[in-house]
């Protein structure tokens, strides 16, 4: 599968030729949640912090002084998922500073990096985290609120951050091409709807928390055609990107085809024996996606390169699961 990401950075690298940088005019004006962020030159270093912002610099060929370590599906211990790895490598890049973000932004790490600005497009950065950082180097925060941006904005804030904003909108298109090229081979999923369950506990199943159509993972569920149940439309208010219902309510949730959740069979066991929930239309056809801790369970939250490395195996996991849920 990720070959398909090489072909996709190979083509945007040639289709963005000597010239398209020049264009970005400076002093350059950034608005986002947190306030309007002025770069009076293109940055030559570049940070990052928070999930995958990193991966906009490195999709477009530049390598960053620093960025946070993986902690999630980071199945060898060394700080990278797979397509970040395999990506410094094509680059010949060592790996630069890795910032520990375990207990939040590490921003004496990131200072001593040296940026010239900090992209962070998608974060939970606080009004006090982009003060602080602001004080290292200009900050490039999300456009409405915390860890609502998508992929496509992801990719559009950070690369106008970089002096590189037509490279980027050349990535989005790449990529939604790729996206629309597998939904077309996936047709069985258009108009099925999905709930993306957060971390279930099988020992306390008397809620069921689920995402909300605010979050990347749901989008993504519609880029590949699936709609979300009403329950999640009920729930998506402005700002929320996650919600939850009572398992005594399960009826509610009678229109939802495919479950995508994290766990194990012991989840799926718990599910099935508990007197609520294994009257779920979903859990009865095994209409389930079960992620692990692992790159696939992490990459179901797209990412500006995750997401070539997952769609084809992504997509036919839906796909069984829709073939299930009217079985």
């Amino acid at each position: 599968m990720f070959f398909k990401y090489l072909g996709v950075c190979a083509a945007l690298l040639t289709s963005v030729s000597v010239g398209t940088a020049s264009a970005q005019q400076y002093p350059l004006e950034i608005d986002h949640a947190l306030g309007t962020t002025v770069l009076t030159e293109k940055p030559e270093r570049i940070a990052t912090v928070s999930w995958a912002n990193h991966e906009v610099p490195l999709a477009l060929g530049v390598v960053p002084v620093g960025f946070a370590a993986a902690n999630f599906g980071d199945e060898d211990g060394n700080g990278l998922l797979p397509w970040v790895k395999t990506r410094l490598e094509e680059l010949n890049a060592s790996v630069p500073a890795l910032y520990d973000e375990g207990d939040g932004i590490d921003f004496e790490a990131v200072a001593e990096s040296q940026p010239d600005v900090i992209l962070a497009a998608y974060s939970g950065l606080s009004q006090a985290d982009y003060a602080t950082l602001s004080q290292i180097a200009p900050v490039v925060a999300y456009p409405e609120g915390p860890w609502a941006t998508d992929w496509r904005d992801m990719i559009r804030l950070n690369s106008k951050g970089m002096g590189m904003a037509e490279e980027g909108q050349a990535l989005v298109t790449q990529l939604d091409a790729q996206i629309a090229e597998t939904a077309a081979d996936h047709p069985e999923l258009a108009g099925k709807t999905a709930m993306f369950v957060t971390h279930l506990d099988p020992t306390n199943l008397g809620r069921i928390s689920f995402y909300t159509d605010n979050d990347a993972r749901v989008r993504f569920f519609h880029d590949l055609g699936l709609v979300s149940p009403d329950v999640v439309k009920q729930n998506s208010t402005p700002g929320k990107f996650a919600g939850d219902i009572s398992s005594e309510l399960i009826d509610e949730l009678n229109d939802v085809d495919i479950l995508v959740t994290y766990g194990g069979q012991a989840l799926i066991d718990q599910l099935n024996a508990h007197p609520l929930t294994s009257r779920l239309p979903a859990v009865e056809h095994g209409a389930i996606v079960l992620l692990g801790n692992s790159p696939l369970g992490t990459a179901a939250n797209p990412t500006p390169m995750s997401i070539s490395w997952l769609l084809d195996d992504y997509a036919d996991l839906l796909s069984e699961a829709a073939r299930k849920s009217h079985e």
